[in-house]
């Protein structure tokens, strides 16, 4: 599948998607994560197209996508991996790890590699500090790790 016939139909599901709901103003947030679902991430295209489909200003679309931390305006990894940087991981050398992850990958903090193989996030506390310190990639939990375990952890997720 082409990468614009990808987004000619993410964009006719997206627009389905908000067809369906009954009242379509209030409905800004559960659209965003619907259209993060499909595409991945919010292109200013995808912003605009619902700006014009919920019949609200562009400015409010963005403003809601910028302040939460959930949303992503650019195309993130498929292994997205996030550096815990609470104080318990902070102080058990996760600046290190972060440091590795970078140097391993190419990559700075919050970019993605140009293969959009991987992303490199910091996060604030994840709520585990008994696991400091922590990486996620997706779904997975990598806790008391090191620097010697982030090529492993990169081949992992080859």
């Amino acid at each position: 599948m082409s990468k614009q016939q990808f987004k000619a139909d993410g964009l006719k599901s997206l627009e389905t998607f908000i067809s369906r709901l009954e009242d379509k103003q209030p409905a800004l947030l559960k659209v965003l994560y619907e259209a993060q679902r499909i595409f991945g991430y919010l292109s200013r295209e995808v912003m605009l197209f619902i700006s014009e489909k919920l019949e609200i200003p562009a400015s409010r679309v963005y403003g809601v996508v910028s302040f939460y931390s959930y949303f992503a305006t650019a195309p993130k990894g498929r292994a997205q991996i996030k550096v815990c940087m609470g104080t318990a991981c902070f102080v058990r050398g996760a600046q290190a790890i972060a440091d590795q992850f970078s140097k391993e990958l190419d990559l700075k903090m919050g970019e993605t590699t140009p293969d959009r193989r991987f992303s490199l996030e910091g996060l604030r506390c994840v709520g585990a500090c008994g696991l400091a310190p922590l990486v996620l990639v997706g779904e997975k939990v990598y806790g008391k790790i090191s620097v010697d375990d982030v090529s492993k952890i990169i081949s992992d997720h080859q």
